[in-house]
């Protein structure tokens, strides 16, 4: 079993939904991101999304692109992003990682390429927001033949007629992207997640994850009462830039403080038991 296989096997074993954290990689520097990214597991995180910064990040809302470009800044490329997955298997062989971003920075080493060199580092899975389904093929063989899931985003908008479309190339687990627009600016209710969740789940047996949109303890458990894993960037990311001093550079607490978020948000998802 793959690592995201084998993760959603067990939350469903431990009966409850997983807390999916996501950080960019890089912000506000290489050494100080991959103290956050190691100390994730520890801090509740059952799976992680390490955000590729990109230079046009269309889907990001202010706050994720501001991550962006503190870690484009600092020298973030995508070589020091799979070193930081690599220094992380060191430590953890178990947490999957999933690299989210755009998919130029794919094509641009070369689709081949990228696979490799990506599963060589530990890394586990694309999220990748603007490849659409039909231009998938491209990626998933050399994806596949490196052990690699390609997670692919549904959306309030996805309706019956276009899901199978996304779910035919969709492997580990589907997300859905819970409101409309870019990141971390709106929420959508608890019902409308219900809504969503299960008009999904009669169209595939993948686990579900739900984001964009959850902020606090109490929006994760609500999520966490539908959905197989709540999916939670840019509160985290918040909290990175809320640890800065007037300079832009890390106060001696930014990574205690972001982990200790960070529990609280894994606290909430765990707080719920499914039947």
């Amino acid at each position: 079993m793959r690592r995201i296989e084998k993760r959603f096997a067990r939350l469903k074993a431990e009966k409850r939904a997983g807390f999916v954290a996501y950080i960019s990689a890089g912000d506000p520097t290489v050494e100080v991101s991959s103290q956050i990214l190691e100390g994730l597991p520890g801090a509740g995180a059952d799976l992680i999304e390490l955000g590729m910064p990109f230079t046009d990040p269309m889907a990001d809302g202010p706050a994720i692109q501001e991550a962006g470009l503190r870690a484009l800044k600092a020298g973030i490329t995508v070589d020091a992003t799979l070193d930081m997955v690599k220094r992380f298997r060191t430590r953890d062989n178990d947490t999957p990682i999933l690299l989210m971003g755009y998919y130029n920075l794919v094509y641009q080493r070369g689709v081949e390429k990228f696979c490799k060199d990506a599963a060589q580092a530990g890394v586990d899975g694309f999220i990748l927001v603007d490849l659409a389904p039909e231009e998938v093929d491209e990626l998933k063989p050399h994806a596949e033949a490196n052990g690699l899931d390609t997670v692919l985003l549904t959306a309030p908008t996805t309706d019956d007629k276009r899901l199978p479309a996304v779910l035919k190339y969709s492997a580990g687990w589907v997300y859905f992207v819970s409101v409309l627009g870019i990141t971390g600016t709106k929420s959508s209710t608890e019902e409308e997640v219900a809504r969503h969740v299960g008009r999904i789940r009669r169209h595939t047996k993948l686990p579900i994850g739900v984001g964009f949109g959850i902020r606090t303890p109490e929006q994760a458990a609500a999520v966490a009462r539908h959905a197989d894993a709540a999916v939670v960037g840019t509160a985290i990311v918040d909290r990175v830039k809320a640890g800065l001093d007037a300079n832009g550079k890390a106060k001696p607490d930014l990574v205690a403080g972001v982990l200790a978020f960070a529990k609280t948000l894994g606290d909430g998802v765990r707080s719920v038991r499914k039947p």
